[in-house]
């Protein structure tokens, strides 16, 4: 294909699960049956062009590092510098990849969910993962901040009208820390655009003008990076502002679970490693020791609150907290080898703890309840269920032949070239997280069923796994075991990105360090 076509390609991804969200908002009189086949293209467009880009990205021409850039202007470039500016590189391009896999199983877990007003879930569903693919195609900062919201304005709507236990407390608490959150990111990204006198709020034009000015003063920087820093960290579910995320993925359905907590909560390690550190290296150098120590309290402090949850959702939401602080400590490296580190470790950890929220879901269908106290030998019913959960939590520990090995293997390394204390502490997560994970499989699918569980069961004796569940969770599997056997498929264009990008940051700290 010719270049044109992969920017239009680019522009559909993104366009085809708003436009079906449109769609579905207005058409009433559409029969539920078309309506499910308007959400399932807008989620089967996304993933199909987006592994087909992902293909042809080594040969695709770049154009400032980039590939299939196309702009549209808006009308606000003249006044505001804005444009519809979209392209992927090395770094955006594994996150623009995971939003696809992940939207297409949520997805097809919603069209299968018998949810109340199905319409709207699924209207609201799509424009969620629309946002999503906009965030990590956006090239233009502003876009890439207003498909966020865009993103997850949907997210607060869902948790409170369809979530389960505790709904409207996690639906409000989610809106103010992350609100919160968002405000002090776009207060960082203003002042960098404004100090920086680019023409436009692209990160091209961003990245050029310091380039020509050598950079922004060292104290305007340590400010900055401190407002993205906490900005992000909060939207990531950084330790202490970690409290609305368990609450909120315990209440929320399924499939905004797995949206939520497998891919919108990247947005703030993606903008760590794609926007600030570059942007900013001085300040990433003043705050990178105290991002290491609250990275690792992620780490092992959540880490031992996740040992002793009983609640199977609160204890993936939980571990999800904890993992992600694995890519907040790759951030902290400021090294081309962490930053590569932690976008590997944000792929894996999306696709497995999507995974997880999608098979616990099924759990509890089974058992009529998230207490692991009440479960046990469910394997008698739902082998194959036992051995997609095993493989999963597996693979959200980060065994070999799974991708998230790959992840924290060098997260693990480049931690080790700053500090041994460091990365020994951050490998006691490897012990917490086979702990909890593999007492989580024995608890729930081995031993003596308990008495409620017993009755449970035979007053529901709901099958094994079916295909509609079978087949988004191997969509996930798949993609976890294909990285886990082949990661050159994303650290090629990953090194390529890096290679270029960090250099500059590295020799930045590194003569800083030397004054």
């Amino acid at each position: 294909m010719n270049a044109s076509t992969l920017q239009l390609l680019l522009q559909l991804a993104v366009a085809t699960p708003l436009a079906g969200g449109l769609i579905l908002a207005f058409g009433n009189f559409l029969p539920k049956r078309l309506c499910k086949l308007v959400a399932f293209v807008g989620f089967l467009v996304p993933l199909l062009v987006a592994l087909h880009l992902w293909w042809a990205y080594s040969d695709a021409p770049k154009s400032d590092g980039y590939a299939f850039l196309s702009s549209v202007d808006l009308g606000l470039s003249a006044l505001l510098g804005i444009s519809l500016k979209l392209g992927l590189n090395g770094i955006s391009l594994p996150l623009f990849v995971l939003a696809a896999i992940v939207g297409f199983a949520a997805g097809l877990v919603a069209l299968n969910s018998g949810a109340e007003r199905l319409k709207l879930y699924l209207m609201l569903l799509l424009v969620m993962h629309g946002g999503l693919m906009g965030v990590f195609a956006s090239v233009d900062v502003f876009f890439f901040y207003f498909f966020h919201e865009f993103a997850l304005i949907p997210t607060f709507i869902m948790v409170g009208v369809w979530g389960g236990r505790d709904r409207t407390y996690a639906a409000m608490k989610m809106t103010i820390y992350l609100t919160a959150g968002a405000m002090l990111s776009l207060a960082g990204l203003i002042a960098i655009y404004t100090k920086s006198n680019a023409a436009s709020f692209d990160l091209i034009a961003l990245r050029a003008a310091l380039a020509d000015a050598g950079g922004l003063l060292p104290a305007l920087q340590n400010y900055f990076f401190g407002l993205l820093l906490f900005g992000f960290g909060i939207l990531v579910s950084l330790w202490p502002f970690h409290t609305w995320a368990p609450l909120g993925y315990g209440a929320a359905p399924t499939s905004v679970s797995m949206l939520h907590a497998g891919v919108l909560k990247k947005f703030g390690l993606y903008g760590l490693v794609q926007i600030a550190l570059p942007l900013l290296p001085l300040g990433a150098r003043d705050w990178a020791p105290w991002l290491i120590w609250l990275a690792l309290a992620n780490v092992v402090v959540i880490g031992l609150v996740t040992l002793a949850q009983r609640d199977l959702k609160q204890m993936i939401g939980f571990g999800s907290v904890m993992h992600v602080g694995y890519g907040f400590l790759g951030v902290a490296c400021l090294s081309t080898l962490g930053a590569g580190g932690a976008v590997l470790f944000m792929v894996a950890h999306g696709l497995s703890v999507a995974l997880l929220f999608l098979l616990g879901q099924e759990v509890l269908v089974r058992t009529g309840t998230f207490d692991m106290t009440q479960m046990g030998g469910l394997v008698k019913r739902a082998p194959v269920l036992a051995a997609f959960f095993s493989a999963a939590m597996l693979a959200s520990i980060g065994l070999p032949g799974f991708a998230g090995f790959w992840g924290e293997l060098t997260v693990f390394l480049a931690l080790w070239n700053v500090s041994h204390l460091y990365a020994a502490l951050a490998m006691l997560g490897l012990i917490l997280s086979a702990v909890y994970g593999l007492r989580a499989v024995a608890k729930i699918f081995f031993g003596q069923p308990t008495e409620l569980h017993a009755k449970y069961a035979e007053a529901n004796p709901t099958a094994d796994l079916s295909w509609s569940a079978r087949i988004p969770a191997l969509v996930l599997f798949a993609a976890l075991f294909f990285l886990g056997f082949w990661p050159k498929a994303l650290t090629a264009p990953l090194n390529e990105t890096l290679g270029t990008i960090y250099p500059a940051l590295e020799a930045a700290v590194k003569v800083a360090a030397n004054q």
